[in-house]
Order: structure tokens, then sequence, then C-alpha cells
């Protein structure tokens, strides 16, 4: 497969992805917006905080290496499939380990909530347990599907999964609320159930049909699936399983980078349930746009650098057609993402209350949750920018470089920790947005650099993304002071005529920035035309 179709097939994962994203953030924000009316907020602490970290915690860590190792370029010949099955299969054992370990700790070492206030905790950690173990189950195949770009595949079942998720969860909030954590649990078990489901049945369908012949798909059977050995090779190739266990001493630092605030709150109580809450729905609704637009372009991007690029090679080694169209994505991408972050930031600041109330009322915007909101708006720009440079430094790291920055995350870990300790003490939740951001700085700071010596001696320098035009940047700075000043004037306690009036300067400010956009950044919109929203006429006719 050559370059181009890699990035066409790339860039329509990442399109995909994101129409994805942007159906599960609105649910789940409707959702959140609907529960908070029947629900208290130290419930919804210790679900979105306590028990979704159980769950996360269990399923990064025991699949996020398995995936980033057996998607790199090489681990999907058709010849070491049989292998690269067997080893995915490790996960589930490893998810039930991780069960047992963390279902313990949860149980018996952290402090339960009251069980007059909050009941059924002990059922509701079992649960969200058996369900992360219950998804490793359709790994091999998650795997295979992201591998060969089946792309509707992903969407259908995600779609269907998150979907009988809200159903049960509106049904149990409304007719059974005295049910507590059951509701959530059962909800999330359900979720699960579904993922697996659908995955199952699309590939009982799928091997031995005439499209999986056509396509040459290298399993013919469901025994395939299956892990057994094949005669003459070792159970699983040994140089991907020790990739995998570079990948797994880094996905557990990452982990710690990625939750570590709700690490902080879950073991160090520094925040109420009820503070936790109010968090966590400030964190999701600042997160939205990072989570429906830029984690899928990662995912789908590192896909796309991993199959272009050889791992661990320097430029000159590799074909100068791959490396020349990694640094043209790579610049654009970082421009993308650089565009989105700053309009984020600029009208996050301005609009942050008035969203808050609109979404949860006083529950929300009468204490520290505009505040909130506000430094989330900024560490949204430095989760953009992250999240572009670390999927192409991953992809282009050799297994020793991988090692080396294992001891770079350990150092970024421990150092995110004491922050967000010592910030949380002198500053509330807020302490754990300015931790993120000195920590999300300083691995931005290593991942520029390494992508500038990896260019260095060629004549691409696809960092110049991360330098918007002059004129775009005079148009948010003045964005920002409008919008700053309809706050003041309009916003946000005397009545809906008023907010309209700020809500409308918002909407002039920023079509004014989005014809600037157009004006001064023609490459960045040719890019995202043709590459990221590519046209599908051709492949349904």
């Amino acid at each position: 497969m050559s370059s181009q179709d890699v990035l066409k097939d790339a860039s329509t994962l990442a399109s995909y992805n994101v129409l994805l994203q942007v159906m599960f953030r609105v649910l789940t924000f409707l959702l959140n917006a609907f529960t908070l009316r029947f629900v208290s907020k130290e419930l919804i602490g210790v679900v979105n905080v306590r028990l979704t970290l159980l769950y996360s915690t269990l399923v990064f860590l025991s699949r996020e290496a398995f995936r980033r190792a057996c998607l790199s370029r090489g681990s999907g010949a058709n010849h070491s499939w049989r292998q690269v099955i067997n080893l995915l299969w490790l996960t589930l054992p490893l998810g039930v380990l991780w069960a047992a370990l963390l279902a313990s700790v949860w149980l018996w070492l952290l402090e339960a909530p009251d069980p007059q206030t909050i009941p059924f905790y002990g059922p509701a950690v079992v649960l969200f347990a058996f369900a992360g173990v219950q998804e490793l189950l359709a790994e091999p195949l998650w795997v295979l599907a992201q591998a060969h770009m089946f792309v509707r595949l992903k969407v259908a079942a995600e779609s269907l999964a998150m979907i009988a998720k809200c159903s049960l969860t509106v049904v149990l909030v409304v007719t059974s609320h005295e049910w507590g954590l059951y509701i959530f649990s059962a909800a999330h078990v359900v979720y699960t159930g579904v993922l697996v489901l659908c995955y199952a049945v699309y590939f009982l369908c799928f091997l031995g049909s005439k499209e999986a012949t056509k396509k040459g798909f290298p399993l013919q059977s469901v025994g395939d699936l299956l892990p057994h050995k094949t005669n003459g090779k070792p159970l699983v190739d040994w140089t991907l399983a020790r990739l995998t266990w570079s990948f797994f001493k880094q996905s557990f630092l990452k982990q710690i980078l990625t939750e570590g605030e709700r690490y902080v709150m879950t073991f160090l109580n520094v925040l109420s349930f009820g503070d936790q809450g109010v968090y966590d729905i400030v964190n999701n609704l600042g997160s939205m746009v990072a989570r429906f637009i830029f984690l899928p372009i990662e995912e789908s991007f590192y896909i796309f650098f991993g199959k272009v690029l050889e791992r661990g090679r320097d430029v000159k080694s590799q074909k100068q057609e791959d490396v020349t169209i990694a640094a043209e994505v790579l610049e654009c991408l970082l421009k993308l993402v650089l565009v989105i972050g700053l309009i984020i930031t600029v009208f996050g600041y301005a609009y942050s209350h008035l969203a808050l109330d609109i979404y949860g009322g006083s529950l929300l915007s009468s204490g520290a949750g505009p505040s909130l909101l506000r430094c989330y708006s900024c560490y949204v720009l430095l989760l953009a920018v992250n999240g572009v440079t670390e999927c192409f430094v991953f992809a282009a790291m050799s297994q020793e470089e991988v090692d080396k920055y294992n001891l770079v995350m350990l150092a970024l870990s421990v150092s995110f920790l004491l922050l967000s300790y010592m910030l949380t003490w002198w500053a509330g939740g807020i302490g754990f947005i300015l931790a993120n951001c000195l920590n999300m700085g300083l691995r931005i700071s290593h991942s520029l650099l390494y992508i500038h010596r990896y260019f260095q001696s060629t004549p691409w320098k696809p960092l110049r993304g991360l330098l918007p035009s002059p004129l775009l940047l005079l148009a948010l700075a003045v964005s920002a002071v409008i919008t700053a000043v309809s706050e003041g004037f309009f916003c946000c306690d005397d009545g809906w005529l008023l907010r309209l009036v700020h809500i409308c300067v918002g909407a002039v400010c920023l079509l004014c920035v989005l014809v600037t956009v157009l004006l001064t950044e023609t490459w960045l919109i040719q890019f995202v035309r043709t590459k990221l929203l590519p046209q599908y006429r051709k492949k349904h006719t």
C-alpha cells in the first residue's frame, strides 16, 4: 500500500472517528445534563471519578501497549498475524489480574462513601471491573479492524453501545433512581457487552465471505481468531513482545499523567465527593472538543505515521517520498490543532460562565465552576499540540528510544503528582489544571526537540505549523477583548435577552475569526478539505 493510500485511509478513519466522538460527546453531554436533575453531585463524583478511574486504569494498562506495538509497521504482515493474534489474547488474563488487584484496592484500601448517601459501592466496584474485563474480549478483533481500516465497524459498534448505555441510564434514573450506583454500573456492563457483541457478530459474518477473499484478508475462519501455535514458529513474535513490554512501561506512566488528577482526588482525598463531581463535570465540558476532534486525529494519524515511517530509522535511510508526505501532514496537523486550540482558548474565557449556567444551573455556575472552565480552555490548547506531536514521536521512536523516554515519563509523573497535591491545597480544583498545564508543556517541549532533531538534516520544517499568521493572531486578540467586555455588560444574571446579545457578539467575532482563517491559512484549508474531510462519493457508487 502506497503512502498516499495510507494517508487516504488514515484521513477517512479520522473523519469517521471525529463524527463518532461528536456523537459520543453530545450524548454524554445531554445525559449528564439530564442526570444532574435527578441525582446528587456526590453520586456523580463517585461514578465519574472513582469508578470510571477504576475502569479506565484497568483497560488502559491491559491493552494500550499491545495496541501501539501491534499497529506499528511490520506487525500486520500476513505471515505474522497468527503471532499477533496470540499476543493480543494476552490482554485478557492481564485484564483479569489487573481487575482483581484494582478492585481489591478500591474496596479495602480507599475510603468508602457513606452508604446512607451513596449505597451499593461494593457491588458497583465489582461490576465496573467486570465491564473492563468484558471489553478486552474484543481486543484482537479491534486491532484487526483498525489495521485493515474497517472504519464503519468501529462507528457502528461504538454508536450502538453508547446508545444502549444512555437509554438504560435514562430509564433507570427516571424509574428507579433509588438504585444509585447500580444504575451506572449496569449501564456500563451493557455498554461493553454490546461493543463485544458487535465486533463478534461482524467477524463471524465477514470471515470466509467473498468480501474477505476479495480484500485478501489474512484470516479465513473463526478458528483463526483463537490463540494457537503455528508449526515451525514461536507462539508469539518475541521482537513484538519486547516492543509491547517497552510500551507497557510507558503506558503505565502515561496513564498517571492522563488521569493524574483523578488519582490524586481518589487516593489523597484533597476534594470532597461533591467537589469531585463538579470538577469532573467541568472537566468533561472543557475537554469535549479535545475528545471529539483532537483524540480521533491523534489515534488515526498515529496509524498513518506508524505505517509510513520505519520505526527507529533515520530520515536518510527511509523512502524520501514517505518522509516528505509525513512532514507535510505533520505540519498541517500542527497548524490545524493550533488554530482550533486558540479559538477555544479565546472564546472559552468569555463564555464559560454562560455555558455552565445553561448546562447545570446555579449548581455549576455559582461556585468555582466558571474559573475552572476558563483555565481548562487554556489547557485545551496544550492538549491539542501535545496530541499531534506525541503521535508522531511515538510512531517514529525506536524501541531503545521508547525505553529512554520511559525515564522522562517517570520524572514527569512524579512531578505531576507532587504539583497536583501542592497546587490543589493552594487553589482547589484549579490546581489540577495548573499542574496539567505545566506537565503538558514539558511533554510538548520534549516532543518538539525530537521532531526538530529528526528533520534537522532535511529541507522539511514541519514545526512551522506552530506559527499562525499575524493577521489571525490580531483577529483573535480583538475578539478576546470584545467578548470579555461583552460578558461584563450582558452576562449572566439579567435575563435571557442580554444573554442572547452576549451570544450574538461572540457569534460575530467567531465569524470574523473563521473568515480570517479562510483568507490567511489557504494551505491548511486545502489539507482539511482534501485529506481530513475526503469525498466518499466514489466509495458509495
